[in-house]
């Protein structure tokens, strides 16, 4: 991690080729989230109608410098679902193949849709689910998501987990010979990302992907074109915006609703209620406002204990755009 004074100091970044329209209201908007105490702005993006409108950086950082997405890897991994469905290879209704009998029932009739919306049922140590053992100890994604057992009916409880999502990318594992991560990346231009994998060769959506944020905004962009490349090709089914963004079931506490691996700002005033955002630990934030056919991209460092506050960001932003 670069040093604080390191990421407080700020430069703006090279041009996009895009061609990016800078005004001085959305400047003062996105150096805002520079000058906070405590978070730690690494990279900021904001695009309007598919056009950079705006993009800074920390020193040290910049267009190039992929940093770790921690739990916007969801988002991706809903998405690599998503591309799935869109191919004929799986559906959201299949079970997971989670149950290792035919008395295990219950725990076999989990399905893609329930580990994507968090609501499987299964235990976990803890909300969030700590990883360690996978993500720096060794183990397998089949060693540390896929045996634990049932405390809820499936489908009747919201329980945010890594474990639900690791599951979800696991069974959709067959797809990856012929379609793997880095597939997608490609056609989307995602071209400074990179999806890590057990040692074993799974993916580790949960959180072990790097990427910038110009890629990020990219992917954004997908779901503000309803899953459709520049080229005509259609990437996400017909109606999965729509069924990411939309809460289904149980839901958390607090102010933001939860869909398919994506966040919901569909209860927060001052920003359209059609809102959805992938977000990360450490301040990693890809927020997407359909009626405005705008992405915002914050990167982030922040310090354990400080965390940026990314409904008053989202509202600054638009306000500065209208």
């Amino acid at each position: 991690m670069p040093p604080a004074a390191m990421v407080r100091e700020q430069k703006p970044a090279e041009a996009d080729p895009q061609g990016p329209v800078v005004h001085s209201d959305i400047q003062n908007a996105i150096g805002s989230a520079f000058s906070q105490n405590g978070p730690r702005t690494t990279a900021t993006i904001v695009t309007s109608n598919g056009k950079v409108v705006a993009e800074r950086y920390a020193e040290g950082f910049g267009p190039k410098v992929p940093q770790r997405t921690w739990s916007v890897a969801k988002s991706i991994a809903a998405t690599l679902v998503g591309a799935a469905v869109q191919r004929g290879d799986t559906s959201v209704d299949r079970f997971a193949g989670l149950g290792l009998s035919p008395q295990d029932y219950t725990r076999r009739s989990i399905t893609i849709d329930q580990l994507l919306r968090m609501a499987s049922g299964r235990y976990s140590d803890t909300p969030g689910n700590r990883t360690d053992p996978l993500y720096f100890g060794g183990s397998t994604v089949e060693e540390t998501a896929l045996h634990w057992p049932l405390v809820h009916q499936p489908g009747s409880a919201f329980r945010y987990a890594n474990n639900d999502t690791l599951a979800a990318v696991q069974a959709i594992k067959s797809t990856f010979v012929e379609h793997p991560p880095a597939e997608l990346f490609a056609k989307l231009g995602m071209s400074h990302t990179v999806a890590e994998t057990d040692w074993q060769g799974n993916y580790i959506l949960s959180s072990q992907v790097w990427s910038t944020a110009r890629d990020l905004a990219r992917l954004g962009q997908l779901y503000l074109d309803d899953g459709v490349l520049p080229n005509g090709e259609r990437i996400l089914p017909e109606g999965w915006v729509h069924y990411v963004s939309t809460p289904s079931g149980p839901q958390p506490d607090g102010p933001l609703g939860y869909g398919a691996g994506f966040w919901l700002f569909n209860k927060t005033d001052g920003i359209p209620p059609d809102t959805f955002a992938m977000q990360g630990n450490r301040g990693q934030f890809v927020v997407i406002v359909p009626s405005r056919n705008v992405v915002i991209v914050r990167r982030g460092e922040d310090p354990v204990g400080s965390r940026f506050d990314i409904l008053s960001f989202t509202r600054d932003v638009l306000a500065a755009l209208d």
